[in-house]
């Protein structure tokens, strides 16, 4: 049986005309792989998935090598990536804390993110701190980055649910979401940790969000995939106007402090769909499978894609 390269196009209605992904497989995906990935081949990574047309390419995280021992080499990495910050390519990276922000700007980092969480256990389990406490640690970073002209992203974990918790109320989301954006995070991407949102409790939350004062066009999605519905929860996403979806190459990653997380969404699965709908993302779909593929090799295994399956005949 023959597959087809590209899927048909054919537009729907009440869609933006074109979806900006955030790519985040060089830091969430990669800091979930049992071993360590030389930092060569995580700067060929990223120079190639740049080179497929992704403008924005999370490049690192600068959190103490004991936390996350894969991304160690973070000093090491983002200097490789210089050129393609010259070339207009956006490498934001994740910092926990005020050192680790010095560290990345130091380097020359001109984006940063932070990672919050909408409920307690979490905080406590990923940041050692309440919720209270964490936007404290986030404040003065948060400003100190901006004064230095560096923009800012605050991801949200746990807006759909939680697995110590079970179900967190929306409104519980929107405050702690709206708190972060004041402090004055340029975007907050919107974490469904362990894969429990269903379109209609997306349209929830994005809808009490714009009501106590967070525009749609500061929101971005991050969806997993643990029940199949990350791409279900993207469309609902996009309905309601939100242009910013993050995304895994080949489908890496989960969560290393979430039990039951499963991986990322796929970036390819969600350029297929988005190129079906008449949405344009910039992504060459074949550069972008043809490096999953090649990753996939130097992880020893093939990628959990189903697009990057089809399209690269893997079985």
């Amino acid at each position: 049986m023959s597959h087809p390269d590209l899927p048909q196009r054919v537009p729907a209605d009440g869609l933006p005309s074109r979806v900006r992904v955030h790519e985040v497989g060089p830091r969430d995906g990669l800091q979930n792989e049992a071993g360590t990935v030389p930092t060569a081949v995580k700067a060929e990574f990223v120079q190639r998935l740049a080179a497929a047309g992704l403008g924005t390419v999370e490049a690192t995280s600068f959190v103490r090598p004991e936390w996350v021992p894969q991304l160690a080499d973070a000093e090491d990495l983002f200097p490789l990536l210089g050129d393609l910050a010259a070339s207009g390519v956006r490498l934001p990276v994740l910092v926990p804390n005020a050192r680790g922000l010095e560290r990345a700007l130091a380097l020359g980092a001109r984006e940063i993110a932070v990672f919050g969480s909408a409920t307690e256990t979490f905080a406590r389990r990923n940041l050692n701190r309440t919720v209270d406490e964490s936007l404290a640690m986030f404040a003065p970073v948060v400003e100190r980055a901006r004064n230095s002209g560096a923009g800012v992203r605050g991801y949200l974990s746990m807006c759909f649910g939680d697995p110590w918790e079970g179900a967190v109320p929306v409104e519980r989301v929107v405050d702690v979401a709206r708190r972060l954006y004041a402090l004055g995070c340029d975007e907050l991407s919107l974490g469904d940790t362990i894969g429990t949102a269903t379109p209609g409790h997306v349209r929830a939350l994005l809808t009490a969000l714009n009501e106590a004062g967070v525009p749609t066009g500061a929101l971005a999605v991050h969806f997993h995939d643990t029940y199949g519905q990350a791409l279900s929860n993207t469309l609902a996403a996009l309905q309601h106007g939100v242009t910013t979806v993050d995304a895994s190459a080949g489908g890496l990653g989960g969560c290393p402090y979430a039990k039951s997380a499963t991986g990322n969404l796929a970036t390819e699965d969600l350029v297929w769909m988005l190129h079906g709908l008449g949405v344009e993302t910039g992504v060459d779909l074949g550069e972008l499978t043809a490096t999953s593929v090649w990753l996939a090799g130097h992880l020893g295994r093939p990628s959990p894609s189903r697009t990057v399956r089809a399209l690269s005949h893997q079985e």
